[in-house]
């Protein structure tokens, strides 16, 4: 008789909260920005959110912005933060700091390629997107893989979730994004038996009810 099938996996991937670089339209890359004001009110409420949730484990990105986000969240299960660098955001070398206009004047042929997603582009000093995508796909995989039949949280960046969205639904790397990568929302994935699939994304009710408390 063969085994069962272990359980699968649940996962909440979460984009950190705003951070003063994102408020600008600053590439930031692995250059280690904190919340700002608005982030940190973002990451109190997903974490309020979640409260209820069977959470099991949380892990994060090293960048602060990252397990800033998903300490508020810990916090409320009594649960460390399992700190990843292989979940970082893609690095971008020299264009980090800089805004995307600031930079297409002065680098016309390399911020095309980005535009159009040129899997072997990679910015001076910085990472393809096919070697980043590999990266952040091949950390969830192995950080679901320990939890078959728990629910786990994992804070991470942008460029990340887009690798983990394209892996869930088989989108090419080089197709354009039809799919929003929210500061704080929740994306809900399921894995089992090596494989990503979506359950929802971009889930920002939590932050809207608040937003409508302030107008009200």
């Amino acid at each position: 008789m063969e085994d069962a099938a272990p359980d699968p996996t649940r996962i909440i991937a979460i984009r950190h909260g705003e951070t003063d670089w994102n408020a600008a339209a600053r590439i930031q890359g692995h250059t280690d920005i904190a919340l700002n004001a608005r982030g940190l009110e973002q990451a109190r409420l997903a974490a309020a959110a979640l409260a209820d949730e069977p959470v099991a484990a949380v892990y994060a990105s090293d960048l602060r912005r990252a397990w800033q986000t998903a300490e508020a969240i810990a916090a409320h299960h009594g649960l460390p933060v399992e700190r990843d660098p292989a979940l970082r955001e893609r690095r971008f070398g020299a264009f980090e700091g800089h805004s995307f206009a600031a930079l297409e004047p002065l680098h016309p042929e390399l911020c095309s390629r980005w535009r159009h997603r040129d899997p072997d582009f990679a910015a001076p000093g910085g990472e393809t997107l096919r070697d980043f995508a590999a990266r952040a796909q091949a950390a969830l995989l192995r950080i679901a893989d320990r939890h078959p039949g728990q629910l786990i949280v994992v804070a991470v960046h942008g460029g990340v979730l887009d690798a983990f969205y394209r892996a869930a639904t088989g989108q090419d790397l080089q197709a354009p994004r039809s799919f929003e990568l929210r500061n704080a929302a929740f994306n809900r994935l399921l894995y089992a038996q090596g494989r990503l699939s979506l359950i929802g994304w971009a889930d920002t009710a939590h932050l809207e009810a608040a937003l409508n408390e302030h107008v009200a």
